[in-house]
């Protein structure tokens, strides 16, 4: 399936169909499946989500404070921006005039200090502290992410997956980090895990029918699943049952889509195209081994590919799985300028221009966040990591999300910070408003329930969506 971690045994497992564990799509779904679904069209049809891990640097990005004392404001000069009166960072020159398409919110806050529950939080929207203990690793009990939940309540009506993930699963103090598996939804709705699309001939995992298996042997095969699928059904009654067929037929045509495979393959866009998102982008002097983030530009066309072919939602992550790569304890300007906002700043400009030239921004939700901000004064220590003089550790009483395209309030800057980014000074939101916003711009109520595998409801989202950021 994916490089996910698996904690239980499902039907599915009892018998692979060619390549079929790689897209996501076993049944188990079904076993927890939940009719509730929005009663209005959504506003937007997919949603890619640029995940920033390792918490960046708010004060130094996009909250900056040049009045501050020097530990304070840094080292990097504001520019101006297409909004009257707001400045990013000077190495932010390509997003700067693409903030008319944008709105910021920069009074987000939360109190989780770690990295693994921090994520687990800003993606399912769900407190990881459970009694006295923080949710640090995968479990099925754990509340399921945003993808998971769009892939268990509106799966796609295409020959793609539902929810995709890029380009590794992020992993981090001895555990892949919780908040990118589906939890109690089942790994029916665990992203497929897409692989580095930035390395030279590029092809999805585990997508097309294996050179073995011909039209005989996947068709055995098919009977065979749906004999042992009968025999589960008796020992675990499900009122879902009946509809397997619908998901049988998908999950075999995936094997070998044509479809699907076209919308993985990124030979089929112009060089030109490519080299706008990055492709053979070096920055001088790169203070990362592997020259920074050389993946996040091709992830991000990827995942345009992706949900203009049908699939739910895309997360992009940064970097590679052990990178966490914002994470800035020590040397944390020329990491910021030579290692991360130079693929930053040309992979998510053009993702916004192509968006928009393609007249997908009007139907597409595009968010970019990371799970925390960075300390109001370099060499601050709030964590087990510490920081150098010239580093900033985690910070997560205030920091900044971005959301852009359907139904988003575009040229909008929502919550304001205090005199030193520290803390919010007005209108402050926590992660479970951000996924109330984020599932009502996609059309579904947050406060709808999902069942786990005990049949137990669940609220998907315990926030209140942020108005001042929806048009």
């Amino acid at each position: 399936m994916s490089s996910l971690p698996t904690t239980r045994l499902t039907r599915r497992g009892a018998l692979q169909v060619g390549s079929l564990g790689a897209v996501g799509l076993d049944l188990s779904r079904l076993l927890a499946a939940d009719t509730t679904r929005s009663a209005n069209p959504p506003a937007a049809k997919s949603c890619i989500l640029f995940y920033m891990e390792g918490g960046p640097s708010h004060i130094d990005l996009w909250d900056m404070k040049p009045q501050a004392p020097a530990e304070v404001r840094g080292k990097f000069r504001p520019i101006s921006t297409s909004l009257p009166g707001i400045t990013l960072c000077e190495h932010l020159d390509m997003w700067a005039p693409r903030m008319r398409h944008l709105a910021m919110i920069r009074s987000a806050t939360h109190d989780v200090n770690d990295h693994n529950a921090g994520t687990y939080y800003v993606l399912t929207g769900d407190h990881p502290l459970k009694g006295s203990r923080l949710t640090v690793a995968p479990s099925p009990d754990n509340h399921p992410p945003l993808g998971s939940v769009l892939a268990h309540l509106r799966p796609s009506e295409q020959l793609v997956p539902d929810f995709v993930h890029l380009p590794e699963v992020i992993f981090n103090n001895g555990h892949f980090i919780p908040g990118q598996q589906a939890g109690f939804l089942g790994d029916a709705c665990d992203p497929f895990v897409a692989g580095n699309p930035g390395l030279p001939g590029y092809r999805a995992p585990g997508l097309g029918r294996i050179s073995t298996l011909d039209e005989t042997r996947l068709n055995r095969r098919k009977g065979l699943l749906s004999r042992i699928d009968r025999v589960g059904r008796l020992t675990d009654p499900t009122p879902t049952g009946t509809r397997l067929d619908t998901f049988y037929k998908k999950a075999f045509s995936l094997v070998a889509s044509p479809a699907a495979q076209r919308a993985f393959d990124l030979t089929q866009e112009p060089e030109s195209l490519r080299r706008r998102y990055g492709l053979g982008f070096a920055p001088k002097q790169p203070v990362r081994k592997g020259g920074g983030l050389p993946c996040l530009g091709q992830s991000l066309l990827l995942a345009r590919r992706l949900i203009e072919a049908g699939v739910r939602l895309v997360t992009v992550c940064s970097g590679l799985r052990y990178d966490q790569s914002w994470d800035t304890h020590r040397s944390h300007y020329p990491l910021l300028e030579k290692s991360l906002l130079p693929f930053a700043n040309r992979g998510f400009a053009a993702l916004l221009d192509d968006l928009h030239e393609r007249g997908l921004l009007d139907e597409t939700l595009v968010v970019a966040m990371g799970e925390f901000g960075r300390t109001p004064k370099l060499g601050q220590i709030t964590s087990g990591a510490g920081a150098e003089p010239d580093g900033r550790d985690h910070w997560p009483h205030c920091y900044s999300v971005f959301l852009a395209g359907a139904g988003v309030k575009a040229g909008t800057v929502f919550g304001s910070s205090d005199r030193h980014a520290a803390y919010p000074a007005e209108n402050p939101v926590g992660p479970a408003d951000i996924t109330a916003t984020i599932y009502s711009l996609l059309g579904i109520d947050p406060q709808a329930r999902i069942r786990d595998r005990l049949d137990r409801p669940h609220t998907i989202s315990n926030g209140t969506p942020i108005a001042g950021v929806m048009a």
